[in-house]
């Protein structure tokens, strides 16, 4: 999942540009960017750098003094190089977005018959962000443009467009990726994270509803498109990829993952010593799950500094299993002798779990490592934002394959936690993980966590349903 802020002041905009992008760098791990407004001739300035192995405010705040501007769009994508500028026929704008189009191939297509050209190519595949910008310079105007981008893409596109007159921001039509916008004495502020606004001085004004599009400039707010009401929004987000500061639907995510680990608590007999967390997400889990439980809440495992990243995020195997053993440190001291209940925010693939977490902790002398995780087991790639792409990724198919000798497609037993089919995945994996046992959050106790009805939540992960 990719992360956006644009900001219009009254005066020079470019360090809240560049800390209110950099406050989203937990969502992606490969590019950062920023496009501001030249002052002198109205065209957009873009500048992107190679996030991979550095932080974002390493790259780019060096030399932000020498900058002015009051307008400016800033991006953390997961995988293509962005902002991008284009000249059109609009006039000249930069654009970013987050999200995935799952239906990408065949609109490239469609538009290279037309007589487009691509020059965005990354590793081989075109540029997500430049074929958004295609498909929107296809419209009569840069309004009609965005709704016919929503009309002919298949997945989900959240976008900021920067112009001279003000940044254009839009929602995805599922509402899945969020957008909100703040204030700040007359200056506005549009953010995939409100964890960007409370430091920069800025209070929240707006939640877009999915589909909406707004014109931000020295105006003030200006609706341009309603969208609707029907929400279906990532529960994701509140599991495992939003920050704890952080607000979707006007609903923290820090309570949010403390509720499930009360939740899991209250269906849970095992006795341990104490409780842990995987760091980061896993931490907030873990401290619900001991005040539900009323065992001691100790890190078992610290992360060194944050700057490691997730080991979710990579797109290489390679890179999340180099980020998976050096960012965690088991304490020994604290760990040895000890029955553990580890909480965790989920379990993709399993690999960093059995491979380098579990390893650790028997290595510092644990006697036994109970895993609860705060959500049911990951069962379909998800088709709104780059993340899981297989199904062969995912531990809990693996589990499936080896009970049934074959890759299935209906997994409708696999998905009851009632049934004699879900248990023989679940001894599967905690064999396969080499924990001493292994419960998962109910999703229903999940929905409950969150605080919204389960038709507002995009639950696709779990149950194949968008």
């Amino acid at each position: 999942m990719s992360g956006l802020f644009g900001v219009v002041s009254n005066k020079n905009c470019i360090s809240t540009l560049y800390y209110g992008t950099d406050y989203h760098s937990h969502l992606g791990t490969e590019y950062g960017g920023i496009a501001f407004i030249d002052e002198n001739n109205g065209r957009p300035i873009k500048k992107i750098h190679d996030i991979a192995n550095s932080q974002f405010k390493s790259k780019f705040y060096e030399g932000s003094s020498q900058i002015k501007s009051n307008m400016g769009i800033g991006v953390i994508s997961d995988k293509d190089p962005q902002p991008l500028s284009f000249e059109s026929k609009f006039g000249p704008y930069a654009i970013c977005c987050a999200g995935l189009v799952t239906n990408k191939e065949s609109l490239v297509k469609n538009l290279i018959k037309k007589g487009l050209s691509f020059s965005e190519i990354d590793h081989g595949d075109i540029n997500t962000t430049e074929l958004v910008a295609h498909l929107i310079n296809q419209g009569d105007n840069i309004l009609d443009g965005i709704e016919e981008l929503y009309d002919k893409i298949d997945g989900s596109i959240s976008l900021l467009l920067l112009t001279k007159e003000g940044i254009y921001a839009a929602r995805d039509k599922n509402g899945v990726t969020p957008l909100i916008i703040g204030e700040n004495m007359g200056d506005l502020a549009v953010a995939s994270e409100t964890c960007s606004f409370p430091n920069l001085g800025f209070k929240i004004k707006k939640y877009f509803n999915p589909g909406e599009v707004v014109l931000i400039s020295k105006k003030g707010i200006e609706s341009k498109r309603k969208g609707n009401l029907l929400k279906k929004i990532c529960a994701f987000l509140w599991i495992y990829t939003g920050f704890p500061t952080s607000s979707y639907e006007n609903i923290n995510v820090e309570k949010v993952r403390e509720n499930c680990g009360r939740f899991l608590a209250n269906r849970d007999n095992v006795e341990v010593d104490l409780v842990s967390g995987v760091p980061d997400s896993g931490t907030a889990h873990a401290i619900g799950y001991a005040i539900g439980c009323g065992k001691p809440f100790r890190r078992v495992l610290l992360k060194y500094t944050p700057g490691y990243g997730r080991s979710y995020t990579p797109l290489s195997q390679d890179m999340r299993d180099r980020i998976a053993l050096m960012k965690l440190i088991a304490n020994k001291e604290i760990t040895k002798d000890n029955r553990i209940v580890l909480c965790e925010d989920s379990i993709v693939r399993g690999t960093q779990l059995k491979n380098f977490t579990i390893t650790k902790l028997k290595d510092a002398g644990a006697r036994e490592i109970h895993i609860r995780p705060a959500c049911p087991p990951l069962m379909f790639p998800c088709i709104y934002n780059l993340s899981t792409r297989s199904i062969d990724e995912l531990v809990a198919r693996k589990a499936i394959k080896a009970i049934e000798g074959k890759n299935i497609e209906d997994v409708s037993e696999y998905l009851n936690p009632k049934s004699e089919k879900y248990h023989k995945m679940i001894e599967w994996i905690t064999k396969d993980l080499d924990a001493t046992s292994l419960k998962y959050q109910l999703l229903d106790d999940m929905v409950k966590a969150i605080g919204l009805p389960k038709d507002r939540l995009c639950l696709y992960c779990w149950n194949g349903k968008d």
